[in-house]
């Protein structure tokens, strides 16, 4: 199957990027659920999944609104209101979504799915009444954000954030149209138009509004996904550059010049939390007390260098941007 996506002069001009925290949500969560792991993201599905479990989350609103395979709800993926959008505005727009697209959009998940006479009561309560339920999809999506992506979203925003700047320079040396040919192997521009194969959804111009917003994602290989809604500009979910390396461990190379300002005990935490882990899992992994690594980690965290997140009954810390960027410098 193949959906042409026409562009004229002004189309061109009014496509953007964008990254979007929904569209990782979705991709991540529609991953997680799959049967076979996701050779990717094979360390990081090993990480997240016993959390989902532990908390229900794999079957909750989630669940009942991404699909393994096929139509997902258009409401989950609002178009981002700059290019980089916080997953707060993004829920707001979620929460605002009219009742009429709700329930439109839901009839076309039921259909799909073959369940129109077997709907669950999660289904019912949300097609019944959405602008109170809503509420409800959006605190789900905080939980699960906070378990499984909030840990990792230093090192995912770096790999869509890059990519954005790539395409961008690209387009600048060689125009939109070489841009929009290189995205995927399914995606090809030919004399004002763009063809997608093997499409599930179709996705024309004639349904959508004008421009188009193309979204790098960490965790949308190896295909590309569509959103098209009318009134405004369609969506195309690629797979950002470099995922291939997305999870593998960095060893620092400025470990000893860091230790030299912060300690050898807060530069060893810094180093084993290139994989996000508990008070109890530092302890143990540094040969340290696990009273003396929560003082470090307040220390470090007060500093700007590490991040908390709730899971369950305990927290995860993580390292962000800045502590990379000591770690590692970009010249390395």
């Amino acid at each position: 199957m193949e959906s042409v996506l026409s562009f004229s002069t002004a189309d061109l001009a009014m496509t953007r990027y964008a990254v979007s925290p929904m569209w990782e949500v979705v991709t991540s969560f529609r991953l997680l659920r799959a049967e076979v792991d996701p050779p990717l993201h094979r360390r990081w599905a090993a990480q997240v999944r016993p959390r989902l479990e532990r908390t229900g989350l794999d079957r909750g609103w989630l669940a009942e609104l991404i699909p393994l395979t096929g139509y997902l709800a258009d409401f989950l993926n609002p178009t981002p209101a700059s290019p980089f959008p916080g997953l707060s505005g993004e829920l707001a727009a979620i929460r605002a979504t009219s009742a009429g697209q709700v329930r439109a959009e839901l009839d076309m998940l039921a259909a799909e799915a073959g369940r129109d006479g077997g709907r669950s009561a999660r289904f019912r309560l949300l097609y019944d009444a959405p602008e109170e339920t809503l509420g409800k999809v959006a605190a789900e999506i905080e939980a699960y954000w906070e378990l499984a992506l909030a840990p990792y979203w230093a090192r995912i925003r770096h790999l869509l954030e890059a990519d954005v700047f790539y395409r961008a320079r690209q387009a600048a040396e060689h125009g939109s149209a070489h841009v929009l040919d290189e995205l995927h192997d399914s995606v090809r521009w030919d004399d004002g138009t763009l063809r997608l194969v093997r499409r599930h959804c179709a996705v024309t111009r004639g349904q959508a509004g004008g421009g188009l917003l193309l979204v790098p994602s960490a965790f949308v290989w190896p295909r590309v996904l569509t959103r098209s809604v009318a009134g405004e500009p369609p969506q195309l979910a690629y797979p950002a550059r470099g995922v291939g390396n997305l999870w593998e461990p960095r060893t620092p190379t400025s470990a000893a010049a860091v230790a030299g300002v912060l300690g050898r005990s807060r530069t060893r935490i810094l180093t084993e939390l290139d994989t996000p882990s508990s008070t109890t899992q530092l302890a143990r992994r540094a040969g340290m007390s696990a009273a003396g690594v929560s003082q470090h980690l307040t220390a470090l965290r007060d500093a700007g260098l590490v991040t908390a997140h709730r899971s369950g009954r305990s927290v995860l810390y993580a390292r962000t941007a800045v502590a990379d960027a000591l770690l590692t410098p970009a010249g390395d």
